[in-house]
């Protein structure tokens, strides 16, 4: 397997050696570059699989660069982060608008480098085989309810389980969020397609875990704040990789917003009240729900009448009021208490 390639662009001679030492110790070929217009002229002839790229430089800035880079067939799809020492946030909102990836802060901490590097790559690369496999697939998808090509199942299913396959805390996770939040959504009164999109949506709901590196997710006991940092960036990893699927456009939504609460407490808008699309509204009930009934790695499973009771406190805070109500009528028609992790 080749190296992944990393362009690192930067007028400073110190930063570049400093990023090229990080990263070559973890087998990555590295390309320096000190301007700007270095870069276009190193793209005419090269494709890195990431750029690193300073903002401040002179002549042309990395605002500038990027534009250009995006002209260009080698640059086009290449995923940019910029390297700052600023804290300016118009700064990160010039950059993201343009199309960076992420961020680093001069002075490098090795740690960070390479994981947002790697992460980047790996969310990269994921979006551009999804892009392909659903490309490939849309032939073979029959037309339902006047709709255009729909995901199959299959398909679907395949990706939930390398979700799940990720955490060896999740022992199928995500079928059970999409039973629970097909449920309320017909207990609402939506029609059959639309629960059958809310069941997909609450399979793929956790799709951006994929891109969060295994030692975080599948770490025992407390995350630091860097790592949960990291954790909360799913959200709009799943966005980001599911807005490529035209043919359910929705499909994004309960993967960007179902960590968001009805008090604006959440993430990764802090949406409130009736800004959260419903959708997500109702994976959000459904996914607190099992997490609340299964193992994690920092505590056991919650009785059914503790996670009811969790339901109740926290309904007009972090849940949607009518779809919490719903939920609790589902668990107090399981006296068995089956809707749980097995």
């Amino acid at each position: 397997m080749m190296a992944d390639w990393i362009a690192v662009v930067d007028d400073d001679t110190l930063n570049l050696k400093s990023a090229s030492h990080i990263l070559a110790q973890r087998q990555m070929r590295v390309s320096t570059l000190k301007s700007g217009e270095a870069l276009l002229d190193f793209l005419e002839y090269n494709k890195p699989d990431l750029v690193l790229l300073d903002i401040h430089m002179p002549a042309m800035d990395g605002f500038e660069a990027l534009v250009h880079m995006r002209e260009m067939e080698n640059g086009k799809d290449v995923p940019v982060i910029f390297l700052t020492a600023d804290e300016d946030t118009a700064t990160e909102t010039q950059g993201l608008d343009l199309g960076a990836m992420d961020f680093i802060k001069k002075p490098f901490v090795p740690e960070v480098l390479v994981a947002r590097v790697l992460h980047t790559i790996e969310l990269t690369r994921l979006e551009q085989n999804l892009a392909q496999e659903v490309e490939k697939k849309t032939a073979e998808i029959v037309f339902e309810q006047k709709k255009n090509a729909r995901l199959s199942m299959q398909i679907v299913r395949s990706l939930t389980l390398a979700i799940d396959a990720k955490d060896t805390y999740t022992n199928g996770h995500s079928i059970r969020v999409a039973f629970y939040a097909k449920e309320i959504s017909r207990r609402f009164g939506y029609d059959a397609g639309k629960q059958s999109d809310m069941y997909m949506m609450g399979l793929l709901h956790d799709v951006g875990k994929i891109g969060i590196p295994d030692s975080i997710i599948n770490k025992p006991g407390k995350l630091t704040g860097e790592e949960y940092d990291i954790i909360k960036t799913h959200p709009e990893m799943g966005e980001k990789i599911l807005k490529n699927i035209d043919e359910m456009p929705a499909l994004a939504t309960g993967a960007k917003w179902h960590h968001e609460r009805i008090d604006g407490n959440g993430y990764p808008d802090g949406l409130k009240g009736e800004q959260i699309p419903e959708e997500a509204r109702i994976i959000s009930v459904a996914d607190a729900y099992d997490a609340m009934t299964s193992h994690r790695s920092y505590r056991e499973p919650l009785t059914q009448a503790k996670a009811r009771q969790e339901l109740v406190d926290c309904m007009g805070t972090q849940f949607d009021e009518t779809f919490a109500k719903i939920m609790i009528s589902i668990i107090d028609e399981d006296t068995e208490f089956k809707l749980r992790e097995k």
